[in-house]
């Protein structure tokens, strides 16, 4: 123990850690978080602890993950089940993924709630809005890299999202799977992302966050009947602080304490549960592979699968943009005012109405497909019938080829892509050729599915729908 002083003391007097970083943590704090309210003033502290371990661990899976088509798949079953510790390493960080998400989000919500975003916080919540953003997108891109028909297909369906914005669609579509088809491109990309620019932009995020949680100090926790007056604020809360605590050690403990505990939980689930288990290797022909997203997402996969088809570009633009814009707001509309939650009614059904429906939608989601159960599946009548030899054999493929599975024809079939009930008053048979055999716009390449003759036959079937 003596040995460890030695040490600490050497490094603090060649580095003056005792006018840098101590003096950071010392900075003070409200005298009220002593009291048990202090417990909800822990979250942020947890997040950061789940994010450094997401760090660790995904630099120790990056050293063994080949990020290649052909490889990445053969990689992570090497990882979960060969390599020394690779299994529970990697469960550390599938569970470490699903616990930034819900930190995060509880996080902000205690935020919003107790009005810490108010005066002269608001920019501490707009870079909070942006790590919640960043962490959203680090766990779907983290799935994709698994490689399996599971991420194969949340590709495709991001691309189709992405295609569905105006004006930009078509170039959005393309940045998502680099090029016209998924391939190795698109995994090469979505790599980078997941390891250097998420990263990079989560820890320029929190520096920043940090510097304006220590520059404007901890909010205190919100008392009825006292508004944040923006004239009168920081006066008060200066004379608050003179008869406050140093947050090293006297709060810091909770902080240590909860974020202590977030690691130990995921270190113990994934040592009992292990890595979750990789679906199919990915498949481009096989359309019917009925994919699911990570839990946390499930809520939004389930409103792609429900919604009207004729409301599919409204909600998939408009939902995330209008909780993008929310979020920014916030502070801007309401810098002022009560902050303590029983004065806010409508932050109490801001908070309470979202996470009712988005647990609603997510059991819905463990239950509804991305595309519909074929068994049993067929054209309507009015389709086939008439037809020729060739013609039927072009109707008959695009049932088994489960073209059926993402395009409807007469109101049967899939919804996932465009209805081509008549999709030969728009295009001609070598544009309907060229896009069966090469995809785009997030539908795959079938060439190597498709013999010549059953391109030809699928083709003709589909001039007959005028």
């Amino acid at each position: 123990m003596r040995l460890l002083r030695g040490i600490a003391s050497w490094l603090g007097e060649r580095f003056e850690l005792e006018d840098s970083v101590m003096a950071v943590l010392r900075h003070p704090v409200p005298r009220e978080l002593e009291r048990p309210i202090g417990w909800w003033y822990v979250l942020g502290s947890a997040t950061l602890a789940i994010f450094v371990m997401q760090v660790v661990t995904g630099v120790g899976l990056a050293m063994t993950y080949v990020p290649a088509p052909n490889s990445a798949y053969d990689s992570l079953q090497f990882i979960s089940h060969d390599a020394t510790l690779g299994g529970v390493v990697r469960g550390m960080h599938y569970f470490g993924a699903g616990a930034m998400v819900v930190l995060v989000l509880a996080h902000m919500t205690q935020v919003y709630l107790f009005g810490a975003f108010k005066f002269p916080r608001e920019a501490n919540w707009l870079t909070g809005s942006l790590l919640l953003l960043a962490t959203l997108a680090m766990a779907f891109t983290g799935q994709l890299l698994r490689w399996d028909q599971d991420a194969f297909w949340s590709v495709v369906v991001a691309a189709e999202q992405a295609a569905r914005a105006p004006v930009i669609g078509n170039w959005l579509a393309t940045l998502v799977i680099a090029g016209s088809n998924v391939g190795g491109a698109t995994l090469t990309r979505f790599y980078a992302t997941h390891v250097f620019l998420i990263p990079a932009a989560i820890f320029g995020l929190i520096g920043m966050h940090l510097y304006l949680v220590v520059k404007r100090g901890i909010s205190e926790p919100p008392v009825p009947g006292l508004p944040v007056d923006r004239p009168t604020y920081r006066a008060r809360y200066a004379e608050m602080l003179r008869r406050g605590i140093p947050f090293w050690p006297d709060a810091a403990w909770r902080d240590a304490t909860i974020a202590a505990a977030a690691v130990v939980v995921v270190v113990v689930l994934a040592a009992i549960f292990g890595a979750p288990q990789l679906g199919k290797p990915p498949d481009p022909t096989n359309v019917v592979a009925d994919p699911r997203p990570d839990w946390y997402f499930l809520g939004y996969f389930a409103i792609l699968a429900l919604i009207p088809p004729a409301t599919e570009s409204i909600v998939i633009i408009g939902l995330p943009l209008f909780a993008f814009v929310f979020l920014f707001l916030v502070p801007i509309l309401w810098p002022d005012g009560e902050r303590h939650w029983s004065r806010r009614p409508a932050a109490i059904a801001a908070v309470a109405l979202p996470f009712i429906a988005y647990a609603s939608l997510t059991v819905a989601g463990i239950e509804s497909p991305w595309v519909p159960k074929l068994e049993g599946g067929a054209l309507p009548a009015s389709v086939t019938q008439g037809l020729g030899a060739s013609e039927r054999r072009g109707a008959d493929l695009f049932v088994s080829k489960a073209c059926f599975a993402c395009h409807a024809i007469e109101g049967a079939g899939g919804r996932r892509g465009p209805d081509l009930s008549h999709v030969a008053s728009r295009m001609t048979r070598d544009q309907i050729t060229a896009r069966i055999a090469t995809g785009g716009g997030g539908m795959p390449a079938f060439a190597g599915g498709l013999t010549p003759s059953e391109l030809d036959d699928l083709t003709t079937f589909l001039l007959t729908r005028k």
